[in-house]
């Protein structure tokens, strides 16, 4: 597969090829794969086990794959996530992230990362939160969440809980605790 960098359409789906790895919608077929690889990524089975529960109990969930010359090497997933005293607002959690060990390095994060802000705007949310790596997400436009007066339910370092508008100005004035899905509870 050539790296392309573009967007296309396949089957109705949303499909990105990207550093010779195709970026596409997790399918039923996958889920004893990224099962698999988040267990293998994360060297536990909590993580995976967390995917499971969210498949099953939170809706919308967008959970991506980042395949390559058949074989499921990356996996993303964001859920919704609710702020204090902001029912209102729509807003992903990104979480967990998985990239094969032999594959990380390569890209394959990044591509699944854009890809799944991109899919998160086109289902009109608009924002996303992460609970991760300081040096990686601010990439992406993820700044420290304390910045729009946002915190975590969970106590995490300042810089480690990030934000990120997927609409400019969508977190303005928005201050309150991020609270996850309770299937997040069992990690």
């Amino acid at each position: 597969m050539q790296a392309t960098g573009h967007a296309r359409r396949l089957l109705g789906t949303f499909h990105v090829v990207t550093y010779g790895v195709l970026i596409r919608p997790e399918e039923q077929s996958d889920h004893a794969a990224v099962h698999a690889l988040n267990t293998t990524a994360f060297e536990s089975a909590a993580e995976a086990n967390l995917v499971d529960a969210l498949r099953e109990r939170a809706q919308p969930v967008v959970s991506l794959v980042a395949e390559h010359e058949q074989k499921i090497i990356g996996h993303i997933m964001f859920s919704p996530v609710s702020l204090t005293g902001h029912p209102g607002l729509k807003i992903m959690g990104l979480a967990p992230m998985a990239v094969a060990p032999e594959h990380q390095r390569r890209g394959v994060g990044y591509a699944l990362v854009r890809a799944g802000l991109e899919h998160c705007e086109r289902l009109g949310f608009g924002a996303v939160v992460v609970l991760g790596h300081a040096e990686y997400y601010p990439r992406f436009g993820f700044v420290p969440s304390t910045q729009f007066g946002i915190t975590s339910e969970y106590n995490a370092p300042e810089e480690a809980f990030m934000a990120m508008e997927l609409h400019p100005g969508y977190l303005h004035q928005k201050a309150g605790t991020i609270r996850y899905h309770v299937a997040f509870a069992d990690v």
